[in-house]
């Protein structure tokens, strides 16, 4: 009987267990309750910084052991954009995975895990209506007619998914694409080719004004609203940078973390599949425009290692940061190493040379259902036209099958591991001892960077933002006959050594110190 009373047991578990897997991506109130679980655990702590203005939660979580603060950090970051609902699951999973699996390399670095900076947008995945929706809940009048929000997405087709639709027109500058008939393209005029169609967001013109989905209801992008290249009167970005409530928070809280040596952010920008470029005269401006030439290396030698690391390769990612976004903001504002993956691509198929069809030939091999057929719709502002909906469903392109997030994510875990492994390291060498008479001791030390990445970007040590190197003696001013008792090294190369030397009078002991938080510290006692 008992036997058949645990067998009974297992399978209602094993069969409640499948029912309650996780089949997609998560709701908010999914993740809250992943971080809450998480927030459990003795080396994590879980704080809300904020509430965006739909009342959803902007949350952080620190995780190390230890003085959190003064050890190296990474940072990782989700959710810059709210379609990108895969990047929310990348920082969720390897917090989890932290935690779960990897616990050692908390000894030596803090991880600072930013999982959902967009949940208001985040939430459309969701909704009865899906678009990849990238503003927050902030009313705004985008196209500045006095009505907020008053002319946005129409459900024409009845699907629940916001897709295109294509107007017939032979003054329009899209064709089909020879390359997949289910896909439009821009016209050649150079080679002679006509175009067919007018194309627009799936919509129509409510405030008739002549525009189409050009007052969203929706407010702000975080991606879109920082300080670097902020775009100026474009919609989505807002009047100023920095305006939100989410953005401000994440940048205060971010001002105080002195340990933050860099940063990688799941997002559509990309400079770890291929690293960015160096360019003189951009860098050379009063105002930079151009990664800095150390830099660029530290940034070639960390993309071999994700190359490496990361299997899928990219197809036509020529995305290394747009205006207004966060991943550049962490290099040029912040001044720290910063990395940024949109974590899965669709492999290139040969023949194919524009993204959609190269996307819809992956989907295909696989048995996917990634399109709406194009189906004619009666449209009150095209009455005399023909006018169908349909195109590539929303999320699709850049988020693939939850099925196969877990894959991406442990690769992702284990590169971020590798970038860990790689924080600056300081140490002490060579230390030695001379007695002079007179009981004066000199002492003579060197401090060596024992890792392949500088202890500041160029860009940190550039803007004299990052706190330098500091090396300290532990002795009163008088018995110091020599040497500094606090120095200050602006920074140091990877596998760098720079030499100390002090004079110091009387018996027992002394300890020199050296590092800043993002570096961490080396500490030595010396028996006089």
């Amino acid at each position: 009987m008992r036997k058949f009373l645990l067998t009974g047991l297992l399978l209602g578990s094993l069969i409640f267990g499948n029912a309650n897997a996780q089949s997609d991506y998560p709701t908010l109130s999914q993740v809250t309750q992943r971080l809450q679980k998480l927030g459990s655990n003795a080396s994590v702590e879980l704080k809300t910084l904020t509430k965006t203005e739909g009342g959803k939660d902007i949350h952080v979580l620190k995780i190390g052991t230890g003085a959190k603060d003064q050890k190296p950090a990474i940072a990782v970051v989700g959710g810059v954009e709210g379609f990108h609902v895969l990047s929310v699951e990348l920082a969720l999973q390897f917090a989890e995975k932290l935690v779960n699996e990897n616990s050692k390399v908390l000894e030596s670095t803090t991880f600072y895990i930013f999982p959902n900076l967009s949940p208001d947008a985040y939430e459309q995945y969701h909704a009865a209506l899906k678009y990849e929706r990238r503003g927050n809940a902030v009313a705004v009048d985008h196209d500045r007619d006095g009505t907020p929000g008053d002319n946005g997405y129409s459900d024409l087709n009845g699907d629940g998914m916001i897709t295109w639709m294509r107007v017939e027109d032979p003054m329009g500058d899209w064709t089909v694409s020879k390359e997949d008939e289910r896909v439009l393209v821009k016209a050649d005029r150079s080679k002679g080719e006509a175009g067919k169609y007018r194309i627009f967001k799936e919509s129509k013109d409510d405030d008739k004004d002549g525009k189409f989905a050009e007052d969203l209801k929706e407010g702000i992008a975080f991606n879109k609203s920082l300080t670097y290249k902020f775009p100026v009167f474009e919609p989505l970005a807002g009047d100023i940078a920095v305006s939100q409530k989410e953005s401000r928070a994440l940048l205060d809280y971010l001002f105080e973390q002195w340990n933050i040596f860099a940063f990688v952010t799941f997002s559509p920008a990309n400079n770890l599949s291929a690293p960015l470029k160096y360019n003189g005269p951009d860098a050379r401006k009063r105002v930079v425009t151009s990664i800095l030439e150390k830099d660029q290396a530290i940034n070639a030698m960390v993309s071999e290692i994700y190359n490496k690391t990361v299997t899928p390769k990219a197809f036509q990612q020529t995305n290394q940061g747009t205006d207004g976004d966060f991943f550049q903001w962490a290099y040029f504002h912040f001044a720290r190493l910063s990395f940024s993956t949109p974590g899965y691509w669709t492999p290139e198929f040969k023949g194919k040379t524009n993204a959609e069809a190269n996307y819809l030939a992956w989907s295909d091999s696989l048995g996917w259902n990634s399109f709406v057929p194009w189906k004619e719709v009666k449209h009150p502002d095209f009455p005399n036209q023909k006018v169908e909906v349909g195109g590539i469903k929303p999320f699709v392109m850049v988020n693939p099958p939850f099925e196969k997030v877990g894959e991406i994510a442990k690769q992702h875990t284990d590169f971020i591991l590798k970038l860990a492994a790689m924080q600056p390291k300081l140490e002490f060498h060579n230390l030695k001892t001379e007695a002079l008479g007179n009981g004066l001791t000199r002492i003579t030390v060197d401090l060596y960077n024992n890792s392949p990445l500088p202890t500041h970007s160029e860009m940190g040590a550039r803007s004299r933002w990052l706190r330098k190197v500091r090396i300290d003696i532990d002795t009163t001013q008088d018995k110091l006959i020599s040497g500094d008792k606090i120095k200050l090294v602006d920074s140091m190369a990877a596998y760098e050594k720079a030499t100390f030397s002090w004079i110091v009078r009387g018996t027992g002991n002394v300890t020199i110190k050296a590092g800043a938080s993002h570096t961490g510290f080396a500490t030595q006692t010396i028996k006089l």
